[in-house]
This record gives structure tokens, C-alpha cells and sequence, in this order.
């Protein structure tokens, strides 16, 4: 069985890539059921087009935990996250 190639790399030449992970509210099986713990990842070349798709994903309120990584290993999640993207919390 041939191997499938991981998908590691942070750096796209010399540009930093960044890197969003989030649970998939979505996930189901055949049969309709729901999948627990099935996250996906999406990679973008710059943070502006990662931190838009961070905010699309938050404020659909379909996922509960999103992760926006950089090549430095930096992450941002959580409130810290919510803060970068400017969000208001309610009282």
C-alpha cells in the first residue's frame, strides 16, 4: 500500500502558513448518527484569510473549539482568539 504523504509542512517557499483547527459540529455517519471528535484543518498562506475563516467558524456557533496555528507554533484559542478577532462577550 503506497504511503500518504502527512501534510506537515508550515512553510509554503519562504512564506509562513497558518493553520486552523476546529471540531466538526457536522461529522455523521452513514446511518445519520453524529461523529464525537472528528476535527478538521484547513491551512492559509496569510493570517488575515486564517483569522477570517477563525471568525466565520466562531460566529457560526456550529464549533466548539477552534485553534488558529502559526509555522512558530504559536496558537491562539479561546478567549484569546476571540480577543485577536476583535469579538464582543455579552455580560
Amino acid at each position: 500500500m503506497p504511503r500518504v504523504p502527512d501534510i506537515v509542512s508550515t512553510t509554503i517557499g519562504k512564506q509562513m502558513t497558518y493553520r486552523i483547527s476546529y471540531d466538526d459540529g457536522l461529522a455523521t455517519t452513514p446511518d445519520g448518527g453524529y461523529l464525537e471528535g472528528v476535527t478538521r484543518t484547513e491551512y492559509f498562506r496569510t493570517e488575515p484569510e486564517a483569522l477570517k475563516r477563525a471568525r466565520e467558524l466562531i460566529e457560526s456557533g456550529e464549533h466548539q473549539s477552534v485553534s488558529l496555528y502559526d509555522n512558530a507554533g504559536e496558537v491562539l484559542a479561546g478567549i484569546r482568539l476571540q480577543l485577536k478577532l476583535g469579538l464582543c462577550f455579552a455580560d
